[in-house]
């Protein structure tokens, strides 16, 4: 019969029981009812494991610092350890995911795209921003706005660099854990033709650019109206196409990098110079003259002012000219043209004819007020200045002038018809000019342009064998007739040029041509200086056949002519005539010669001599091509 033992019942809902352990300072208790040497407890149950082994219990050891020190750090390693694990699986789990995709995060031209492969990547950027492609770029400048077609432009996207530049998932895991969390924009790549895209910037710049207006008044009639400022504005090329390409594909205006200027005229000053405009022309204006007055009605007052900028501030100045247009004719029995004392030759001698001062209103200074007056509500008038004007030569001056024999004389003649009108219109002209101690007469300065306004007409010439006509032709003999005149008058030459080829009814190396363009600009002059101590006065007669000019003063010389040899002969060179109108000529032979002018005293003493040496080309040989 198996031994009976007296084991405690064990069952799962049981806790073992313990035998209480005392203790003590010095050695431990044992109860006296615990029976000791009990074998070890057995559980009955897969889920009961005893804590403690009966049999096996002994003392436990006192646990030392280190060793609670190694256990206390062994937990978080193994937990670290543990999390690190997990997350390694995780990162190569991802990894070979997204291997080749575009990385998590990455936007192109606001497009989300991260994430997704190449193919869906560039298939979701072209559905979404090939759109905006075919609309035109709004570009804005300042205030200005304008649009470019991206076509004209040379613009044209490339969707394969755009996804090269946005690169790969990353394989750094901390670069990876973050694009979670964070997005990145990646640039879109443009392919840019730069010449299309420098001439559609050029063209945008000659839009934007444009100068500072400052605000102002412009008329109507004698209505003002305000001007608008402008800012003005100068496009950065360079930066402005860098711009277009890096923005062109968002779909918004782009800003394009201007330097403004702003006014400096306020809005505040321009409205106030509108209200004085408005002024200014809501009446008529009166000039008051002696013994007449003018007066201006508001167009003409309009068409007289004008404002313009001055420091921050808008001002009205005055058109002078306008105004003297506008009050002159109205003012003219004020006013008195001064008139020069004349010398006229009457029964062939000189006699005076008296000088008149002028009486003219004196306009600058009158009109300095103008402007504030004009824009007063009442006393709407000004007074004007009235100036004397002296004539340039008196009568008294006239009479003083010495003006009583003649002391040079010339005659030429030869000349043809029309080459006679216009010689005797510059006669005319000339008759009666004086010219007073020390001063210079020019021919071409006091006859002015000689065109058909003034009468001449145009006269026949020959150059190189073929007819031609010019206005004014034939006064060149009417220079050497005057110049030979102030020769024998002993006058000073100051300056003139003699003809290229001998001409034989001119005295040689005594002749003179003048020339002035078709604008009346003077080329070839004649002058001579009055160097006596009185005046001359210079007399013309014309007839069909010749030109006199005799020149009136107080005799101080008799002048003597000396032509010297011709020189260096030169024998003329053909030269074949135009086929059209030719007319053939046997030339002259161009030669050197020299004329001494003599100066003796009127006893007849020699004073000096002056030389002048004048070489002639040789007149070409024209011959002409035989009949068709």
């Amino acid at each position: 019969m198996p031994e009976q033992h007296n084991w405690p019942e064990s069952h799962s809902e049981q806790t073992d029981v313990l035998p209480a352990v005392h203790t003590s300072p010095s050695t431990p208790a044992v109860d006296p009812t615990v029976v000791h040497n009990i074998p070890p407890f057995q559980a009955t149950s897969a889920y009961d494991e005893p804590t403690v082994r009966w049999g096996d219990q002994q003392p436990a050891a006192a646990e030392q610092p280190a060793d609670r020190k190694k256990k206390n750090l062994r937990k978080p390693a193994l937990v670290a350890g543990a999390v690190l694990g997990v997350l390694g699986v995780l990162y190569l789990t991802d990894l070979l995911s997204s291997q080749g995709d575009v990385p998590r995060g990455v936007t192109v031209a606001g497009v989300e795209v991260g994430g997704l492969t190449r193919a869906a990547a560039e298939k979701k950027l072209r559905e979404e921003i090939e759109p905006r492609l075919n609309q035109p770029i709004q570009l804005k400048a300042g205030d200005y706005t304008t649009e470019l077609e991206p076509s004209k432009a040379g613009l044209t996207p490339d969707w394969a660099k755009t996804l090269d530049a946005a690169g790969e998932q990353p394989i750094n895991p901390i670069t990876r854990l973050t694009s979670f969390f964070n997005n990145r924009e990646v640039g879109f790549t443009t392919q840019t033709d730069q010449q299309a895209l420098a001439t559609a910037v050029e063209e945008v710049r000659s839009k934007v650019d444009q100068d500072t207006v400052e605000g102002s008044i412009k008329f109507d009639g004698a209505t003002p109206s305000v001007v608008e400022a402008k800012q003005g504005r100068k496009l950065d090329t360079k930066g402005a196409s860098d711009q277009i390409v890096a923005e062109w594909v968002n779909g918004r205006a782009i800003q394009l990098p201007v330097a403004l200027t702003e006014v400096k005229v306020s809005r505040e000053a321009v409205q106030a110079a509108f209200e004085n405009a408005k002024i200014a022309t809501s009446k008529p204006f009166v000039l008051k003259g002696e013994g007449k007055d003018a007066t201006l009605n508001p167009t003409q007052i309009a068409a007289a002012l004008r404002f313009e900028p001055v420091d921050n501030n808008l001002v009205a100045k005055v058109d002078n000219a306008k105004v003297v247009e506008a009050a002159d004719p109205q003012l003219k029995s004020t006013q008195k043209e001064g008139k020069d004392a004349t010398i006229v030759f009457e029964g062939g001698r000189p006699t005076v004819h008296p000088s008149e001062d002028g009486k003219t209103i004196n306009w600058d200074p009158s009109l300095v007020p103008f402007a504030e007056a004009v824009q007063k509500q009442d006393a709407r008038e000004l007074k004007l200045q009235y100036t004397t004007k002296p004539a340039k030569v008196t009568t008294e001056q006239a009479n003083a002038l010495g003006i009583k024999e003649v002391i040079g004389e010339f005659t030429t003649g030869g000349f043809a018809a029309d080459s006679g009108v216009n010689i005797r219109t510059v006669a005319q002209k000339v008759n009666g000019a004086i010219v007073k101690p020390g001063d210079t007469f020019s021919l071409n300065g006091f006859t002015g342009p000689r065109g058909t306004a003034q009468g001449y007409v145009e006269a026949g010439v020959i150059k190189d064998g073929a007819p031609g006509r010019e206005v004014g032709g034939g006064i060149s003999q009417f220079a050497t007739t005057l110049y030979n005149a102030s020769y024998f008058a002993g006058l000073k030459d100051a300056g003139h040029k003699e003809h290229s080829y001998y001409i034989s009814r001119y005295p040689k190396a005594r002749e003179a041509t003048v020339f002035q363009d078709h604008a009346g600009h003077s080329v070839i002059d004649l002058k001579f200086t009055n160097d006596a101590q009185t005046g001359i006065a210079i007399q013309t007669a014309w007839s069909p056949g010749s030109i006199t000019v005799r020149i009136w003063g107080t005799k101080r010389y008799n002048i003597e002519s000396i032509t010297g040899a011709e020189t260096n002969p030169t024998p003329p060179a053909e030269k074949p005539g135009p086929a059209q109108n030719c007319k053939p000529s046997n030339g002259a032979h161009g030669f050197t010669v020299t004329d001494t002018r003599v100066f003796k005293d009127l006893n007849g003493r020699e004073i000096r001599r002056e030389n002048r040496t004048m070489k002639y080309n040789p007149q070409p040989k024209i011959t002409c091509p035989p009949p068709a």
